[in-house]
């Protein structure tokens, strides 16, 4: 069955999104992602707040690729990422209001990209934050990676996706990665906390600051257009890879992978 998005309004010009798939773990499917992309965009004026949970004390295992057979990995994985994941992405970080993310359990891979899209992470104590692209035999993408360096920098970038392990929510709130840490019984609370009072500021002077936040980290340059598709290639090939086929069956059965660099 595919996931689910659910809308409320919790408080005043508060906009609450809710998605589960719990037989997934929060995996991030085409459901999921179409409605996230689709809610945030061209939101009413009386909305001043975005806040995106998970449900069923869980937040995202990340891409809904595991299930896709072998013969069609491949073009559907790439699909899946290239299109609704990026949309989704893309329409968290345009949307003119501020955006909360209130990670309510393990929040890993595109899960936690998704999360970062956002402007605030408030994270449950006790889950775990990871990037695990090293041990699938993934090549992220390239605009994936800067919003990493942009958040939390190159060192810290480098231990999550070339080691790959997973940290805590303290450890994550020391490297900058989320804003605030709180018991998990708490959580939804502290967040609409957040959220109304970010609803109650000056709406012009936060879509402001906001919108030249964005323009102001867009500027940093983008690639030379030849090494933009260099990245763009090296992603490609790597979906059509034994390695990212053998990584994900792997990380399912939770056995060791067996790599052969092709």
């Amino acid at each position: 069955m595919p996931g689910e998005l659910h809308l409320d309004t919790p408080a005043a010009g508060v906009l609450r999104l809710t998605f589960a798939n719990p037989q997934k773990r929060g995996a991030l499917d085409h459901a999921i992602l179409d409605a996230i992309a689709e809610a945030v965009t061209g939101i009413d004026d009386d909305v001043r707040c975005v806040v995106v949970r998970g449900s069923d004390g869980q937040f995202s295992s990340g891409y809904d690729i595991g299930d896709i057979p072998d013969d069609e990995f491949a073009e559907r994985a790439e699909k899946l990422v290239a299109h609704p994941f990026t949309g989704a992405i893309d329409a968290l970080e345009a949307c003119p209001v501020p955006t909360l993310a209130a990670l309510t359990g393990h929040t890993i891979g595109g899960g936690l990209e998704l999360t970062l899209a956002c402007d605030f992470r408030i994270a449950a104590d006790g889950i775990k934050l990871g990037m695990p692209p090293a041990k699938l035999g993934l090549v992220y993408s390239h605009t994936g990676l800067r919003r990493f360096l942009n958040v939390i920098g190159e060192p810290r970038t480098r231990e999550l996706f070339l080691l790959g392990r997973y940290i805590d929510a303290g450890t994550a709130r020391d490297w900058g990665l989320v804003n605030a840490v709180v018991p998990a019984e708490g959580l939804d609370a502290q967040a609409l906390d957040w959220a109304t009072e970010l609803a109650a500021n000056a709406p012009l002077s936060v879509r402001g600051n906001k919108r030249a936040l964005r323009a102001l980290l867009d500027a940093e340059g983008e690639l030379p257009g030849e090494v933009e598709q260099e990245l763009i290639a090296l992603r490609e090939a790597c979906f059509r890879s034994d390695d990212l086929l053998e990584g994900v069956r792997a990380f399912a059965a939770r056995r060791p992978a067996r790599w052969t660099g092709r």
